[in-house]
């Protein structure tokens, strides 16, 4: 269901964005119906409102060389405000972790760890990861292949 302060050309224009971020104003407007000029202000709009929150280009890890990735659950020992803070902090300082969730159950923290083989996964492993200060368990898990990739719901 899509949020009652969008209307249909607004869904148009963030769908065609999600299929190409570098598509200039001009083509956006063919493509929704609409001028150039109510689209750049449905565009700042949308920015302003915080439902664009920026532009990137997507990069193909396999083509920079991390041809894996592995997903890890972390527990920690326990979920008190420091340690989560701690933890959450520790995150940011590694370039690998590409996903880091607060998540609800049985494990503290599930993560998408980005890496060029098991080698690589061991030493971020043995030296890093469960070093870190609070970290009672870990659980990894390979996956074999993606079989749908997003970076956002679109409506």
């Amino acid at each position: 269901m899509a949020s009652p302060n969008l209307d249909d050309i607004d869904i148009r224009i963030l769908r065609e964005l999600r299929k190409d971020g570098r598509i200039t104003a001009a083509e956006l407007s063919q493509r929704v119906g609409l001028s150039v000029t109510p689209v750049i202000r449905r565009l700042k709009h949308l920015e302003n409102t915080g439902i664009i929150t920026g532009y990137v280009a997507l990069i193909d890890e396999v083509a920079l060389g991390y041809e894996m990735s592995v997903f890890v659950s972390v527990k920690l020992d326990k979920q008190i405000d420091a340690a989560i803070e701690n933890f959450e902090t520790e995150m940011l300082k590694f370039p690998e972790v590409v996903d880091c969730w607060l998540m609800t159950g049985h494990r503290d923290y599930l993560l998408r760890i980005a890496i060029t083989g098991l080698k690589e996964f061991e030493a971020l492993m043995i030296e890093r990861l469960v070093k870190i200060n609070g970290v009672a368990s870990i659980e990894s898990s390979i996956p074999i292949r993606r079989v749908k990739s997003g970076i956002s719901r679109t409506p």
